[in-house]
């Protein structure tokens, strides 16, 4: 009987705590919105490919001789640009502001974060690899503007301090807590933080380092148009990711992105042939793979904030812009290699201008009569082209004058795929 009592006291007081256990497992996973984080994940591994698509799209604009070292320069920085992310890039981004410029090192080497870590309504982990791929597509896109005519050593460094003292505090600036930020700049995927980042960089360095050996004079046609498109679709595809993961949820917003995302790019390539075809009467493989993707940068701080025909407008004359500034580089006789700047950075200019006259959704611009958003816009696009091009010409200068940033005439002239890495691409008969 006494042990009776005793079992019935034990079996209440079992249920009781069972009872108070479960509400609290139930509060803890209602932070994580599970749809949110599947989207977030496949979205992160989308970004992820395209550094697959940007080798292919770069490595079939060079001569063949370089074009193991042109994929090596996009296909590096999975490796280099995440373990920099992890030991204090996502921290410097992401971390407890500092004077609005920058993040602390409170999250250096993913302190304080653990499974069950929450950002927003998907684990922290997770927010913090998606960024990842941000950071490292903007590094791989500098590539573009000094393909043929750079030692993968000092490119190696170049990237890694590059990364740390340009592309972390613009990430901060803008998504991290800073200045531009909270003054209202409006960057829905990347338009000022990747695109004008990495494209008025890529000009920086291609001034620095001068023109390669036998530019303008020289014929330097691709060697596969197919790997380049290839390259561009791969690109297409993965930037869905890009855009409508940076809703950062599987919601309307996303799905606006998405649309969006669409259409500005088959605009931007139609942009691009109707340039062609004007001016030399045929559209080039060429051409419509750059127009695709100066159509996909046009869109990409607008996605989220637009209706889907000014999206249209936006590629079109993302298309249409992007080709004439690949015309007026020629003109110039700069070498931005693989037209980095020309569509990356003009691109992203006329997005983030875009962005403050189109948006609607979100926030107000130009057609609500809020010049102020212009304002704001054209003061993020000057912060952030400015101090990438300062800090870069002189971070590639420095690399140059210690180490070595540029191969020797001989080197370039051989090839950078023997020279710097010892094979070749092609091992026909």
């Amino acid at each position: 009987m006494l042990f009776g009592k005793r079992f019935k006291k034990i079996s209440l007081m079992v249920i009781f705590l069972i009872s108070l256990a479960i509400p609290v497992h139930a509060e803890e996973t209602a932070k994580i919105n599970f749809a949110d984080t599947a989207w977030i994940m496949v979205s992160s591994a989308l970004v992820m490919l395209m550094l697959p698509g940007l080798a292919l799209f770069y490595g079939g604009m060079v001569r063949r001789k370089n074009v193991l070292s042109t994929i090596m320069q996009s296909f590096v920085p999975l490796g280099v640009i995440t373990i920099q992310w992890v030991f204090f890039g996502y921290s410097l981004a992401f971390g407890e502001d500092i004077g609005n410029f920058i993040g602390g090192l409170d999250k250096a080497f993913l302190s304080g974060m653990d499974m069950h870590t929450v950002n927003g309504t998907i684990p922290a982990f997770l927010f913090c690899m998606f960024q990842l791929m941000f950071a490292i597509i903007t590094v791989a896109l500098i590539s573009g503007g000094i393909a043929e005519r750079i030692e993968f050593k000092a490119y190696i460094v170049f990237i890694v301090v590059w990364s740390t003292v340009v592309y972390d505090p613009i990430c901060h600036w803008v998504w991290g807590g800073g200045w531009l930020g909270d003054m209202g700049a409006l960057d829905f995927a990347g338009g000022t933080v990747v695109h004008i980042s990495s494209g008025v960089a890529a000009l920086a360095a291609a001034l620095a380092l001068k023109t390669r050996k036998g530019f303008p004079g020289r014929l330097m046609i691709p060697h596969s148009l197919p790997f380049t498109l290839l390259g561009a679709g791969l690109l297409w595809f993965g930037w869905f990711g890009f855009n409508a993961g940076s809703a950062l949820g599987a919601n309307e917003s996303a799905v606006l992105a998405f649309t969006n995302t669409q259409i500005a790019s088959g605009a931007g390539m139609l942009g691009w042939m109707g340039m062609e075809y004007f001016k030399m009467g045929k559209a080039s493989a060429l051409g419509a793979a750059s127009g695709v993707i100066a159509g996909l940068v046009g869109i990409t701080p607008a996605a989220g904030f637009v209706e889907p025909l000014w999206a249209m407008v936006i590629g079109v004359v993302a298309g249409v812009v992007c080709y004439l500034a690949v015309i007026v580089k020629m003109r110039m006789g700069y070498d931005d290699s693989l037209d980095a700047f020309g569509i990356h950075g003009v691109g992203g200019i006329w997005g983030a201008l875009a962005t403050g006259l189109f948006v609607t959704v979100g926030g107000s611009g130009m057609l609500a009569g809020n010049f102020k958003q212009v304002g704001i816009q054209l003061v993020g696009i000057a912060a952030a082209a400015i101090y990438s091009f300062v800090v870069t010409y002189a971070l590639v200068v420095l690399i140059e004058k210690t180490m070595g940033f540029r191969v020797n005439a001989e080197s370039e002239e051989v090839g950078l795929d023997n020279s710097q890495h010892g094979e070749t691409g092609y091992n026909l008969v």
